[in-house]
């Protein structure tokens, strides 16, 4: 009895061991959006020799890999992020993308997109899914709304930036996504980014610029951009399939989440086939995406709670990486939250692993170990008990 009791001890410590080990991150391989498919590149902005963007010819069959590391299969499950309207503040958003249908409302002057970049953002968070389509939105219950950020050619600057937010707040947007990173703030956009807050709207934007030859001073480093480093925005750095930002890129100033952004697949602002885009305006659009997610499935929380729970469910790093599952069902606590010390270096998937609860993991291993022993001991001397006694008789 005491050898049967024995093993039960040790396949209870087979089945509980595993389970108390450290979580790590997901990863995926690349996808082939850049190499096999050749999907081609939507442009940031138009310069004037340029004509507007045409779609595209090749359509992604496969599951991209932002949506596989994201797990947005299993947070479909939970919600679409019905109810929830978007505002994108970028190139505007074509009515000519199929993906969107019957889901975008405007600003005046924001139902064309020549440049392409705005409906390929609104792709990202909200673009239906399609059979034979690998590629979907991250909230495709979700409603967009298109806010003129840039003229017509891309350019952005921070009163057209202001005018795009405050129109999208109007509008019922319950979380906007800025996809210009501006060198300079001025008193517009401040004014613009408070207004936002004081009707609970979450403003998400990129912690860098997509593009950074558009940057005059690349040598400072880390800069802050605009409206990203205002305290109430959430600012977002991208990373691509290996978990790494792109050689060359200008390093952030303090950002608060990372979300894929390198070499990520999305829709154009015509036709049924896929384009490809790299910049932390893409990593701003998916969290934009998420939001909407937390916001349909957590209906009670305010813009700054949803920022809060999005920040801290993310994989743990230097910059915390999104984890949208996580976002909808972490059971956070209720307490203040200790700020973790300062990170030297910039690293996006430096996932770091919980030491205690390997140390934990290894002493109740030990320990079931040392009881399975004793019980095989006491087992051995009860036998040797009862021979003697046979002995004797």
């Amino acid at each position: 009895m005491a050898a049967s009791a024995a093993t039960a001890v040790l396949l209870l410590c087979a089945a509980v061991g595993p389970a108390t080990a450290a979580p790590t991150a997901p990863t995926a391989s690349p996808s082939p959006s850049a190499s096999a498919l050749r999907l081609p590149g939507i442009p940031a902005r138009l310069d004037a020799t340029t004509t507007c963007t045409e779609g595209s010819a090749t359509v992604m069959t496969q599951v991209p890999w932002a949506q596989r590391v994201l797990g947005l299969a299993e947070a479909g499950l939970l919600t679409e992020g019905a109810g929830v309207m978007v505002g994108v503040v970028d190139t505007g958003v074509s009515a000519k993308a199929a993906a969107l249908s019957g889901r975008v409302t405007v600003q005046p002057g924001a139902g064309s997109d020549c440049v392409g970049h705005g409906t390929f953002v609104a792709g990202l968070i909200a673009a239906a899914p399609r059979s034979g389509v690998g590629f979907a939105g991250v909230a495709p219950g979700a409603r967009i709304f298109a806010a003129r950020g840039t003229d017509a050619t891309g350019n952005a600057d921070a009163k057209t930036v202001a005018r795009g937010i405050r129109a999208a707040v109007d509008a019922g947007c319950r979380v906007v996504t800025v996809s210009a990173a501006l060198a300079h703030n001025d008193s517009s956009l401040a004014s613009a980014v408070r207004y936002a807050g004081a009707h609970d709207v979450l403003l998400v934007a990129p912690a860098v610029p997509d593009d950074t030859s558009s940057v005059q001073d690349e040598t400072a480093s880390p800069t802050r951009f605009w409206p990203a480093a205002a305290p109430a925005v959430v600012s977002v750095v991208d990373f691509g399939a290996d978990g790494k930002r792109p050689d060359g890129a200008l390093e952030p100033a303090d950002p608060d989440l990372a979300a894929p952004g390198d070499l990520v697949s999305g829709i154009g602002p015509s036709g049924h086939g896929h384009f490809v885009g790299s910049g932390a305006s893409f990593a701003a659009a998916y969290v934009a995406g998420a939001a909407a997610l937390v916001r349909a499935y957590h209906p009670d929380l305010t813009a700054a709670q949803t920022a809060d729970r999005l920040e801290r469910t993310g994989y743990p790093a230097d910059v915390p990486r999104l984890d949208v599952n996580g976002a909808l069902t972490g059971v956070l606590s209720s307490g203040p939250v200790t700020e973790p010390p300062a990170a030297t270096g910039f690293r996006v998937l430096a996932v770091v692993g919980d030491g205690g609860t390997v140390r934990r993991a290894g002493a109740l291993t030990a320990a079931c170990a040392a009881l399975a022993l004793a019980l095989a001991a006491t087992a051995a001397l009860r036998h040797r008990a009862h021979a003697r006694r046979g002995e004797h008789a």
